[in-house]
């Protein structure tokens, strides 16, 4: 019922910026959870930015805070995590996700509707 797509990933130097776009299709609510993750080899898939619309609130992993932003347009159903100050480290697969309610925000593995990713690399 949902689909969701991602793109603007890329390859960027150490203290560069992305912006990834994740166009949402489908029917969805402002009760729906909805996310930003990203996974990198050997690690286990993380949390970056999670929001329901309706409760105005989004929940930044502490590794982003104050880097990354999370953003909507909602007449266009798009949603945009603007990646500043880029760092190594921040190299993974990046996907969005939607999750209908019920929901809850986390773990990664109980939303339903996943994008394809997008490869963020950055490097030193």
């Amino acid at each position: 019922q949902v689909q969701l797509a991602e793109s603007g990933g890329g390859s960027v130097q150490a203290g560069g910026s992305l912006r990834l776009a994740c166009a949402v299709s489908g029917s969805t609510s402002s009760n729906y959870c909805m996310g930003w993750f990203r996974r990198a080899p050997g690690k286990e898939p993380e949390a970056v930015a999670t929001f329901k619309t309706a409760a105005g609130r989004t929940y930044y992993a502490d590794s982003v805070k104050g880097r990354f932003t999370s953003s909507q347009d909602n007449v266009q159903n798009m949603l945009y995590l603007q990646m500043n100050s880029l760092r190594p480290e921040d190299t993974a697969m990046y996907y969005c996700a939607a999750d209908p309610p019920p929901c809850v925000l986390q773990p990664y593995y109980k939303y339903q509707y996943w994008g394809q990713g997008t490869q963020v690399t950055v490097s030193s």
